[in-house]
Protein backbone atom coordinates (compact mmCIF):
# COMPACT_ATOMS: atom_id res chain seq x y z
CA UNK A 1 0.00 0.00 0.00
CA UNK A 2 1.40 3.09 -1.11
CA UNK A 3 2.10 6.12 1.65
CA UNK A 4 1.87 9.66 1.17
CA UNK A 5 5.36 11.35 -0.06
CA UNK A 6 6.41 14.06 2.12
CA UNK A 7 9.03 16.51 2.91
CA UNK A 8 9.93 16.91 6.46
CA UNK A 9 12.38 20.00 7.35
CA UNK A 10 13.76 19.26 10.80
CA UNK A 11 15.65 22.19 11.73
CA UNK A 12 19.00 21.37 10.22
CA UNK A 13 18.23 18.08 7.90
CA UNK A 14 15.52 17.58 5.18
CA UNK A 15 13.79 14.24 4.37
CA UNK A 16 12.12 13.58 1.21
CA UNK A 17 10.07 10.34 1.82
CA UNK A 18 7.77 8.29 -0.63
CA UNK A 19 7.62 6.58 -3.75
CA UNK A 20 9.73 8.36 -6.68
CA UNK A 21 11.76 10.31 -3.95
CA UNK A 22 15.02 9.33 -5.73
CA UNK A 23 14.37 11.27 -8.67
CA UNK A 24 14.91 14.38 -5.69
CA UNK A 25 18.00 13.72 -4.77
CA UNK A 26 20.00 15.57 -7.26
CA UNK A 27 18.61 18.59 -6.60
CA UNK A 28 18.65 17.66 -2.89
CA UNK A 29 22.40 16.60 -3.03
CA UNK A 30 23.32 20.01 -4.76
CA UNK A 31 25.68 21.40 -6.96
CA UNK A 32 28.85 20.30 -4.91
CA UNK A 33 30.95 17.88 -5.65
CA UNK A 34 30.28 14.31 -3.88
CA UNK A 35 31.87 10.99 -3.49
CA UNK A 36 28.94 8.07 -3.59
CA UNK A 37 29.91 5.15 -1.04
CA UNK A 38 27.87 2.32 -2.04
CA UNK A 39 27.69 -1.40 -2.73
CA UNK A 40 27.18 -3.17 -5.83
CA UNK A 41 23.67 -3.99 -5.01
CA UNK A 42 22.40 -0.40 -4.44
CA UNK A 43 24.62 0.69 -6.90
CA UNK A 44 22.50 -1.23 -9.78
CA UNK A 45 19.36 -0.16 -8.12
CA UNK A 46 20.26 3.62 -8.72
CA UNK A 47 22.70 3.90 -11.31
CA UNK A 48 22.40 7.95 -11.66
CA UNK A 49 23.90 8.59 -8.84
CA UNK A 50 27.14 6.69 -9.57
CA UNK A 51 27.31 8.56 -12.99
CA UNK A 52 27.05 12.36 -11.30
CA UNK A 53 29.68 11.67 -8.79
CA UNK A 54 33.06 12.84 -8.76
CA UNK A 55 34.04 9.73 -7.53
CA UNK A 56 32.42 6.24 -6.48
CA UNK A 57 33.68 3.67 -3.53
CA UNK A 58 32.68 0.35 -2.81
CA UNK A 59 32.31 -0.08 1.08
CA UNK A 60 33.79 -3.21 1.93
CA UNK A 61 31.94 -5.31 4.41
CA UNK A 62 33.51 -5.45 7.81
CA UNK A 63 33.72 -2.90 10.95
CA UNK A 64 32.57 0.49 10.37
CA UNK A 65 35.60 1.61 12.40
CA UNK A 66 38.08 -0.48 10.72
CA UNK A 67 36.28 -0.02 6.95
CA UNK A 68 35.67 4.13 7.51
CA UNK A 69 39.49 4.22 8.25
CA UNK A 70 40.31 2.06 5.16
CA UNK A 71 38.33 4.74 3.13
CA UNK A 72 39.32 8.07 4.83
CA UNK A 73 42.63 8.82 2.62
CA UNK A 74 40.73 8.12 -0.41
CA UNK A 75 37.65 10.00 -0.10
CA UNK A 76 38.01 13.53 -0.30
CA UNK A 77 35.15 15.16 -1.85
CA UNK A 78 32.74 17.68 0.89
CA UNK A 79 29.84 15.75 0.19
CA UNK A 80 29.25 12.44 1.15
CA UNK A 81 26.17 10.32 -0.53
CA UNK A 82 25.68 6.94 0.96
CA UNK A 83 23.44 4.78 -0.89
CA UNK A 84 23.50 1.78 1.09
CA UNK A 85 22.35 0.02 4.37
CA UNK A 86 23.52 0.66 7.76
CA UNK A 87 27.10 0.05 7.57
CA UNK A 88 26.91 1.90 4.11
CA UNK A 89 25.38 4.91 6.21
CA UNK A 90 27.46 4.46 8.93
CA UNK A 91 30.40 4.65 7.14
CA UNK A 92 29.84 7.89 5.48
CA UNK A 93 28.98 9.33 8.72
CA UNK A 94 31.98 8.28 10.72
CA UNK A 95 34.14 9.82 7.53
CA UNK A 96 32.16 13.21 7.92
CA UNK A 97 33.24 13.50 11.55
CA UNK A 98 36.88 12.66 11.43
CA UNK A 99 37.32 15.09 8.37
CA UNK A 100 34.49 18.25 8.91
CA UNK A 101 33.10 19.68 7.84
CA UNK A 102 31.60 17.12 5.54
CA UNK A 103 27.74 17.00 4.35
CA UNK A 104 26.11 13.54 4.03
CA UNK A 105 23.20 13.04 1.92
CA UNK A 106 21.55 9.54 3.23
CA UNK A 107 19.74 7.06 0.59
CA UNK A 108 19.04 4.17 2.51
CA UNK A 109 18.26 0.50 0.59
CA UNK A 110 17.36 -1.22 4.30
CA UNK A 111 15.29 -0.88 7.15
CA UNK A 112 18.56 0.37 9.38
CA UNK A 113 17.04 3.88 9.21
CA UNK A 114 20.74 4.69 10.55
CA UNK A 115 19.72 7.79 7.76
CA UNK A 116 17.44 9.02 10.79
CA UNK A 117 20.31 9.08 13.62
CA UNK A 118 23.88 10.31 14.29
CA UNK A 119 24.66 7.24 16.37
CA UNK A 120 27.82 5.82 14.94
CA UNK A 121 31.52 4.43 15.33
CA UNK A 122 34.72 6.75 14.28
CA UNK A 123 37.10 5.62 12.38
CA UNK A 124 39.93 3.41 13.98
CA UNK A 125 42.69 6.14 15.17
CA UNK A 126 40.11 9.11 15.71
CA UNK A 127 39.67 10.33 19.40
CA UNK A 128 36.67 9.36 20.34
CA UNK A 129 35.85 12.90 21.73
CA UNK A 130 34.74 14.08 17.68
CA UNK A 131 31.26 15.53 16.92
CA UNK A 132 29.12 12.49 15.61
CA UNK A 133 27.39 13.41 12.38
CA UNK A 134 23.69 12.85 11.34
CA UNK A 135 22.61 13.18 8.09
CA UNK A 136 21.49 16.36 6.31
CA UNK A 137 19.65 15.05 3.56
CA UNK A 138 17.62 11.91 3.99
CA UNK A 139 15.77 10.57 0.67
CA UNK A 140 14.18 7.36 1.65
CA UNK A 141 12.30 6.38 -1.19
CA UNK A 142 10.41 2.47 -0.04
CA UNK A 143 11.36 1.46 -3.94
CA UNK A 144 15.13 1.18 -2.62
CA UNK A 145 14.39 1.06 1.46
CA UNK A 146 12.15 -1.36 1.44
CA UNK A 147 13.99 -3.42 -1.50
CA UNK A 148 15.32 -6.59 0.37
CA UNK A 149 14.33 -9.84 -0.36
CA UNK A 150 11.55 -11.01 2.73
CA UNK A 151 13.99 -12.78 4.48
CA UNK A 152 16.51 -9.56 4.92
CA UNK A 153 13.90 -7.17 4.86
CA UNK A 154 11.82 -9.22 8.02
CA UNK A 155 15.49 -9.54 9.31
CA UNK A 156 15.94 -5.68 9.05
CA UNK A 157 12.28 -4.42 9.99
CA UNK A 158 12.75 -6.37 13.48
CA UNK A 159 16.15 -4.11 14.15
CA UNK A 160 13.64 -1.02 13.15
CA UNK A 161 10.78 -2.24 15.89
CA UNK A 162 13.70 -2.92 18.04
CA UNK A 163 14.13 0.90 18.05
CA UNK A 164 10.16 1.29 18.27
CA UNK A 165 10.35 -0.81 21.74
CA UNK A 166 13.49 0.67 23.10
CA UNK A 167 12.92 4.54 22.39
CA UNK A 168 9.75 4.96 24.76
CA UNK A 169 11.74 3.20 27.89
CA UNK A 170 15.10 5.26 28.21
CA UNK A 171 15.89 8.24 31.10
CA UNK A 172 15.69 10.17 27.76
CA UNK A 173 11.96 9.47 26.28
CA UNK A 174 9.81 12.06 25.39
CA UNK A 175 5.81 12.48 24.29
CA UNK A 176 7.10 13.10 20.87
CA UNK A 177 9.64 10.31 20.47
CA UNK A 178 7.28 8.16 22.40
CA UNK A 179 4.44 8.97 19.78
CA UNK A 180 6.66 8.23 16.79
CA UNK A 181 7.46 5.17 18.62
CA UNK A 182 4.27 3.66 19.01
CA UNK A 183 3.21 4.63 15.17
CA UNK A 184 6.15 3.27 13.74
CA UNK A 185 5.26 -0.35 15.71
CA UNK A 186 2.06 -0.20 14.19
CA UNK A 187 3.29 0.00 11.12
CA UNK A 188 6.09 -2.26 10.98
CA UNK A 189 3.94 -4.79 12.08
CA UNK A 190 1.14 -4.13 10.04
CA UNK A 191 3.66 -4.39 7.36
CA UNK A 192 4.16 -7.94 8.08
CA UNK A 193 0.49 -9.10 8.56
CA UNK A 194 0.10 -10.45 5.45
CA UNK A 195 1.23 -12.76 2.94
CA UNK A 196 3.40 -10.22 1.42
CA UNK A 197 4.81 -7.33 2.76
CA UNK A 198 3.86 -3.96 2.75
CA UNK A 199 7.28 -2.39 1.82
CA UNK A 200 5.79 1.40 2.10
CA UNK A 201 4.10 0.88 5.41
CA UNK A 202 7.94 -1.31 6.52
CA UNK A 203 10.01 1.62 5.04
CA UNK A 204 7.76 4.70 6.98
CA UNK A 205 7.60 2.84 10.27
CA UNK A 206 11.74 2.33 10.31
CA UNK A 207 12.08 5.97 9.30
CA UNK A 208 9.80 6.67 12.31
CA UNK A 209 11.05 4.26 14.40
CA UNK A 210 14.90 5.53 13.93
CA UNK A 211 13.63 9.37 14.45
CA UNK A 212 12.54 7.84 17.82
CA UNK A 213 15.61 6.57 18.84
CA UNK A 214 17.75 9.39 18.13
CA UNK A 215 15.77 11.42 20.35
CA UNK A 216 16.37 9.01 23.27
CA UNK A 217 18.95 6.58 22.73
CA UNK A 218 18.65 2.92 23.33
CA UNK A 219 19.70 0.40 25.88
CA UNK A 220 19.53 -3.42 26.37
CA UNK A 221 18.43 -5.36 23.50
CA UNK A 222 20.43 -3.28 20.92
CA UNK A 223 23.35 -4.14 22.91
CA UNK A 224 22.89 -7.64 22.69
CA UNK A 225 22.31 -7.33 19.16
CA UNK A 226 25.18 -4.81 18.62
CA UNK A 227 27.61 -7.71 20.58
CA UNK A 228 26.45 -10.46 18.22
CA UNK A 229 26.98 -8.72 15.05
CA UNK A 230 30.35 -6.85 16.01
CA UNK A 231 31.99 -9.97 18.51
CA UNK A 232 30.10 -12.97 16.81
CA UNK A 233 30.06 -12.36 13.35
CA UNK A 234 26.14 -12.12 12.55
CA UNK A 235 24.38 -10.24 10.81
CA UNK A 236 22.83 -6.95 12.19
CA UNK A 237 19.55 -7.35 11.22
CA UNK A 238 19.41 -11.39 12.06
CA UNK A 239 20.91 -10.57 15.25
CA UNK A 240 17.98 -8.14 16.23
CA UNK A 241 15.24 -10.85 14.68
CA UNK A 242 16.88 -13.44 17.30
CA UNK A 243 16.99 -11.51 20.21
CA UNK A 244 14.11 -8.87 19.89
CA UNK A 245 11.41 -11.51 21.44
CA UNK A 246 13.68 -11.73 24.44
CA UNK A 247 14.90 -8.58 25.14
CA UNK A 248 10.68 -7.61 25.06
CA UNK A 249 10.77 -9.98 28.17
CA UNK A 250 13.38 -8.28 29.79
CA UNK A 251 11.93 -5.40 28.81
CA UNK A 252 8.55 -6.40 30.57
CA UNK A 253 9.81 -6.91 33.70
CA UNK A 254 11.36 -3.82 34.06
CA UNK A 255 8.71 -1.98 32.68
CA UNK A 256 5.19 -4.03 34.00
CA UNK A 257 2.80 -0.78 33.22
CA UNK A 258 3.59 -1.00 29.30
CA UNK A 259 1.07 -3.77 28.84
CA UNK A 260 1.84 -3.44 24.89
CA UNK A 261 4.73 -5.38 25.15
CA UNK A 262 3.31 -8.63 25.17
CA UNK A 263 1.92 -7.75 21.59
CA UNK A 264 5.56 -6.39 20.64
CA UNK A 265 7.29 -9.43 21.82
CA UNK A 266 4.59 -11.88 19.75
CA UNK A 267 5.22 -9.33 16.97
CA UNK A 268 8.76 -9.92 17.26
CA UNK A 269 8.72 -13.75 17.25
CA UNK A 270 6.77 -13.35 13.91
CA UNK A 271 9.16 -11.38 12.82
CA UNK A 272 12.57 -13.49 13.64
CA UNK A 273 10.39 -16.80 11.97
CA UNK A 274 10.16 -14.81 8.41
CA UNK A 275 14.02 -13.85 9.06
CA UNK A 276 14.67 -17.62 9.42
CA UNK A 277 16.34 -16.10 12.53
CA UNK A 278 15.00 -17.96 15.49
CA UNK A 279 17.72 -18.80 17.02
CA UNK A 280 20.90 -18.10 17.70
CA UNK A 281 22.12 -21.53 16.91
CA UNK A 282 20.08 -21.25 13.58
CA UNK A 283 23.11 -18.30 12.87
CA UNK A 284 26.75 -20.07 13.43
CA UNK A 285 26.36 -19.14 17.27
CA UNK A 286 28.45 -21.57 19.14
CA UNK A 287 26.42 -22.26 22.90
CA UNK A 288 30.10 -22.17 23.86
CA UNK A 289 30.44 -18.49 22.83
CA UNK A 290 27.71 -17.14 24.58
CA UNK A 291 30.11 -16.40 28.60
CA UNK A 292 32.23 -14.10 26.11
CA UNK A 293 29.45 -12.14 24.06
CA UNK A 294 27.66 -11.62 27.99
CA UNK A 295 30.99 -10.41 29.31
CA UNK A 296 31.46 -8.21 26.93
CA UNK A 297 28.03 -7.05 26.66
CA UNK A 298 27.90 -6.54 30.24
CA UNK A 299 30.58 -3.42 29.79
CA UNK A 300 28.52 -1.30 27.20
CA UNK A 301 27.32 1.80 28.69
CA UNK A 302 24.02 2.03 27.33
CA UNK A 303 22.74 -0.70 29.43
CA UNK A 304 22.08 2.10 31.96
CA UNK A 305 19.46 3.52 29.68
CA UNK A 306 17.47 0.04 30.38
CA UNK A 307 17.26 0.75 34.25
CA UNK A 308 18.72 -1.27 36.07
CA UNK A 309 21.13 -1.80 34.16
CA UNK A 310 21.72 -5.63 33.52
CA UNK A 311 24.57 -7.68 34.71
CA UNK A 312 26.20 -10.19 32.81
CA UNK A 313 24.30 -13.09 34.54
CA UNK A 314 20.95 -11.78 32.98
CA UNK A 315 22.76 -11.34 29.76
CA UNK A 316 24.42 -14.79 29.53
CA UNK A 317 20.54 -16.06 30.19
CA UNK A 318 19.28 -13.94 27.71
CA UNK A 319 21.55 -15.40 25.08
CA UNK A 320 20.70 -18.36 26.34
CA UNK A 321 16.98 -18.15 25.60
CA UNK A 322 18.01 -17.22 22.01
CA UNK A 323 20.00 -20.01 21.74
Amino acid sequence: MSRAAFTWRDGERVVRFGRGALASAPELIGAAPYALLTTPRAAAAAPGLAEGAAAVHEVAPGLVDEVSAGLRGAVREPALVALGGGRVIDVAKALAAADPPRRVIAVPTTLSAAEMTSTHRLPAGVPEGAARVRPAVVVNDPALSASQPEPGLAASAANALGHAVEAPLTPRANPVATLAAARAAELILAGFAGPEPDRDALALGALLAGYAMDSTGYGLHHVLSQTLARRAGVGHGPANAAMLPHSVAALAERFPEEAGLGALAAGAARLAARAGAARLRDLGVARAALPALAAEAAGRPELANTPPSALEPELRELYEAAW
